[in-house]
Parts: structure tokens; sequence; C-alpha cells
């Protein structure tokens, strides 16, 4: 079948960021993001897949069997579509944070984290990507703050463990109230769960409180949605709209690259056998 991959910034999404893969299967030894994306957009290219990068799907036309993808450089149709989406960066939505965005600011610890070397560095957020943007940080950064945002730690033990088990990091159970500085930040006011307020001095800030799902356009065709913005699918990947299936972060299910790829195995199965069922009729 003729298979077109749209995709609106840089194939791989968050996965593209990862500073280290550990738990993807096939590879023992571990390997970076941007390695493990590179293999993937490699086979997905050997197997004929057109793809085509930026391309922002603006809409989807749903009448009839033939769905419609409206872009910026014009429309495309298929049979079926597959949404996977993802998810973008929570924002802290603190003071200073808009105003100091590149400018000591960043939501990516892998793309800015070289420019901190040597400096003091604060990582925002306690789960599993938060306290490994911390590790990696740990040996760029004179000194790494971790400010949890929430009374207790969510990540695993074993990552917090090996977090504190550096002589240059410290975990502040605390809340950012606001980030500082002149041109640069040089300052974030934090408030432990006491309400005691204590400012830290600090070179970048680095923001990683997790993923929202880009549903946006989903929603905008009719697609079903839960509580939280995650795309609802059933055990076959398949949306409430009819020959529209969804994979990945975008559902919620997981939010692991390993997930994210059974996710997608199962969609594109799926798809195929709608598409072949649309032949038969």
């Amino acid at each position: 079948m003729k298979m077109l991959l749209l995709e609106s910034t840089a194939f791989g999404g968050r996965a593209l960021l990862a500073p280290w893969i550990a738990n993807y299967p096939g590879f023992p030894e571990g390997l970076t993001g941007t390695n493990l994306i590179d293999r993937m957009v490699e086979q997905t290219k050997k197997s004929g897949v057109e793809t085509i990068t930026p391309m922002e799907v603006l809409d989807i036309g749903c009448d009839g069997q033939t769905k419609k993808i409206m872009t910026h450089r014009g429309e495309y149709q298929a049979s079926s579509i597959i949404l996977a989406t993802g998810t973008y960066n929570r924002r802290l939505q603190v003071p200073g944070e808009n105003e100091f965005l590149g400018q000591g600011v960043s939501y990516c610890a892998v793309c800015d984290g070289p420019f901190f070397k040597g400096k003091v560095t604060a990582v925002i957020g306690s789960s599993d990507e938060a306290l490994e943007d911390a590790l990696y940080l740990s040996s760029l950064s004179k000194k790494v703050v971790v400010i949890t945002q929430q009374k207790e730690v969510v990540a695993p033990k074993n990552l917090l463990d090996a977090v504190t088990e550096k002589r240059n990091t410290e975990v502040y159970k605390a809340r950012v109230k606001s980030i500082h500085g002149d041109k640069l930040v040089s300052s974030i006011l934090v408030s432990d769960f006491n309400g005691i307020e204590r400012t830290l001095a600090v070179d970048g800030i680095f923001i990683s409180l997790g993923g929202t799902p880009l549903s946006g356009l989903a929603k905008k065709i009719g697609i079903e949605l839960d509580e939280k913005g995650c795309i609802i699918v059933d055990r076959r990947q398949a949306t409430n709209v009819e020959g529209i299936f969804a994979a990945g972060d975008c559902t919620c299910a997981g939010m692991q690259i390993v997930t994210a790829c059974g996710e997608g195995a199962r969609a594109a199965l799926q798809a195929y056998q709608y598409v072949r069922s649309l032949k038969r009729t």
C-alpha cells in the first residue's frame, strides 16, 4: 500500500530529545534518542514510505470513505489515517518563564545543556524524564538543583538514588514561585511545602514536567478525548471515527518508546485491514 508520513517538525518527537535510552529491546548497551530515531527513519525510508517534513496538518475532512488531509501546501487524500501527534511540554506558568525562554529557561536539557557547562542549573520536575535530565546535566554543570514541584518524587527509587548519589546534585521538595534575572536568568524563587521561601542562584533552568497530548486536531474532527485530552482508542487503536486510528503518547498509554512502537504496529495492521476491506467492497 502507498504510505505517506507527514511531520510538522522533526521525526521522532520527544524521543528525539532523550539523552539515553536503556530500556528499548535489542540495545543492551543503550543508545541516545537521536541514534534510535535515525535508525527508525532509515528503516522507514527503505520500506518505500514517502516522508515529508516540515509539513503541518491543518485539518482533516472525514466525509465518506476517502479522508482529506489539508496542509499549508495543499491537500492529500487517504483511505485511512493514523494519528501519532504525541505531546507538548507542560509549562510552569510562573512569572519569568516566558520572559527568559532561550535566555536561561529551556525545555530540552540535551539541546541546551552544553551551554551551561561548569555553571549552576536547576531541573524542574520529579518524573523519570526530569531525573534523567538531572543525571545528564550533572556531567556538565558545576551544580544541579532538582525542584520537585510536588511533595513526593514520582520517579523510581533507583533513579532518585542515582541522582542523590551525585556529589554535585541536590533535591528540593518545593515549588517554583518565579524566575528572575536581568538579560539572563540569575536566580529562582522557590517555596517548600511549609510555605518557607528561598532564592537559589542558578544560571540555567530546565523545565521537565512531562507532556500534554497534542489532540486539538483530533478534537476538531470529532474524535473522542478523555478528561486529560488523551485520544480514546479501543484495543485495535481505533478511534470513534471510522478509518482513523491513533498511537503513541497522544493516547497516554504507557508514555514509553517501546509502548508507542507497539501501538503503532497494531494501528498499522488495523489500518491495513481496514483499507483491504474497502477494496473488497
